[in-house]
């Protein structure tokens, strides 16, 4: 009989989990509180309770070739990054191809899960859920968390002396939608994150003044990259990571500095982060710069006192009349429906194995799923944590004893440098292509580059000089795809068919043949000193 399995939640994440316990030949039943799948991409115009919510104008920061599930391509007419609408069309399309929407129970509210009396010999759970009103009860034999991190705004009053005193609007981002609000207004952004930057450059169009406001910098980089490439096609590749990884910290912080001030010089701009040892994530914004220089945006320290209608920042004893204050100060998260014997959240993060599996459980058939933050994107990072988890759950795979995974997360959480690569600053953080090969090597899927190399050098040569797109996590192993190939070899047609919408004619040239030619020998060289 096949093992039932409980999933919490319709987004990105729970599609995944539906997909791959489908393929393994196992029973989900998604549960989903609110009345349509896509979690985060399903725009509302209020903010519904227990899920995410975005405003109208989000694009996804992540390109469509890096960002789709690794065995279902974006449309190739979809722009390379894409609206919130279109997304959620992608999503509806990927439950529709699979068959997903029949394991889908929705506006169903989960609000307990709990061990059974039998636990420790059967590993089940006992789920509860409430529907229009009537609750359920049923027995699962594992049970997949797939609700995220951004549902519960963080929003610390207590750092901002004289809110209280305040008499115009204030509020998280969270409940930003629309623009409007902001007309004629003196408006002041509190944290410079993706979602705080691009509220401050949608508000400059309207308002009066917009002010941003940061406590430690960040960098900022626009979407279009080297030669008006996506800029994560041209980042995340595997021969780019293998060299950051083998490079002491300090010389990687240098040339990460050195290449982010190529569009602007960050210090002018009063952006450059006083932290640039550890990496917090980038912040992609196309036009903060431009915002800037023309003073519609004026970067300030952080807030050191809130009057009734004005505040005053640090290092600047000058009061500057505000009408509205957006704190874009992030999120928490927890699981109300999870005793926290199961799962306990501190300091923002959960006692995870692989950032999945909780270490002291008897039985490991409980799966938190896309509760990380990869510097990449979280569609193909949760189809892999999802592929290694069923096949956790169905016993193929054997988890290390309970105090080894311990130790593990223990010293996951200390986020000791280790001197080589990236050194990651908040948790959860993590090398996205690291990270996910190591998933994938667990259940024998990682591409075998040097295998690839005698069998079908074209391909491995995209492989590892090109972006590592989803497509190569689908390229063997369980779950394979057989479309996989042809994807990654035509990932950079679908990329120009999106911009190339006005044919031009190229003339050849002499100086650009003999470029790639020396390029390609240049290859060469680079494969046989790797393998060597």
């Amino acid at each position: 009989m096949a093992k039932r399995v409980a999933i919490v939640g319709a987004g990105v994440s729970g599609l995944a989990s539906i997909k791959c316990c489908l393929e393994e030949g196992l029973k989900p039943t998604c549960f989903e509180r609110s009345e349509d799948l896509g979690g985060l991409w399903r725009f509302t115009e209020h903010v519904e309770e227990g899920r995410a919510s975005l405003y109208k104008s989000v694009v996804s920061n992540s390109c469509k070739e890096m960002s789709c599930y690794p065995d279902f391509p974006f449309p190739e007419d979809y722009p390379n990054y894409v609206p919130n609408s279109q997304f959620l069309d992608y999503l509806k399309m990927y439950a529709n191809r699979f068959n997903l929407l029949e394991c889908i129970q929705f506006k169903t509210k989960v609000c307990s899960v709990r061990k059974r009396p039998d636990f420790t010999a059967t590993g089940q759970w006992e789920v509860v859920t409430l529907c229009e009103g009537k609750q359920e009860s049923a027995i699962f034999d594992a049970v997949m968390v797939c609700t995220g991190y951004l549902t519960n705004p963080y929003l610390p009053l207590d750092s901002f002396p004289g809110i209280n005193t305040f008499k115009g609007q204030y509020f998280h981002s969270r409940e930003y939608k629309h623009p409007d609000i902001f007309r004629d207004k003196s408006v002041l952004v509190i944290g410079m994150g993706n979602s705080g930057t691009d509220i401050a450059v949608e508000a400059s169009h309207l308002a009066k003044k917009v002010f941003l406001s940061t406590t430690g910098g960040a960098w900022t980089i626009s979407r279009v990259f080297d030669s008006g490439y996506p800029w994560d096609m041209v980042f995340m590749t595997r021969f780019q990571n293998t060299f950051r990884n083998s490079l002491p910290t300090p010389i990687v912080n240098w040339l990460i500095a050195k290449r982010m001030n190529s569009w602007f010089n960050h210090a002018n701009y009063g952006l450059i982060p006083e932290d640039r040892v550890q990496l917090r994530e980038p912040v992609l914004n196309d036009e903060l710069p431009g915002r800037i220089i023309t003073g519609k945006v004026l970067i300030k320290p952080s807030v050191k006192e809130v009057k009734e209608n004005s505040v005053v920042f640090n290092n600047t004893p000058k009061e500057e009349p505000i009408d509205i204050i957006v704190f874009a100060t992030g999120y928490t998260f927890d699981f109300p429906f999870l005793d926290e014997t199961v799962v306990k959240v501190e300091d923002g993060q959960a006692s995870l194995y692989k950032y999945i599996f909780p270490a002291h459980l008897p039985k490991p058939t409980l799966a938190v799923i896309g509760l990380i933050k990869p510097l990449g994107s979280i569609l193909p990072t949760g189809d892999t944590q999802a592929r290694w988890a069923v096949r956790v759950l169905k016993g193929v795979i054997k988890l290390p004893p309970s105090s080894i995974m311990i130790e593990e997360v223990n010293e996951r959480k200390k986020n000791k440098p280790s001197g080589f690569g990236l050194c990651y600053c908040k948790a959860l953080q993590t090398d996205y292509i690291t990270y996910v090969d190591e998933l994938l090597t667990a259940i024998n899927a990682k591409p075998n580059l040097f295998s690839l190399f005698l069998t079908d050098p074209r391909l491995a040569l995209a492989i590892f000089f090109g972006p590592c797109t989803p497509y190569q996590f689908r390229l063997t192993g369980p779950g394979k795809w057989e479309g996989a190939r042809n994807a990654i070899m035509t990932q950079w047609d679908r990329t120009f068919k999106a911009t190339k919408t006005r044919i031009v004619q190229e003339s050849p040239s002499l100086f650009a043949s003999l470029l790639k030619l020396f390029s390609f020998l240049a290859l060469l060289v680079a494969i046989f000193l790797i393998f060597l």
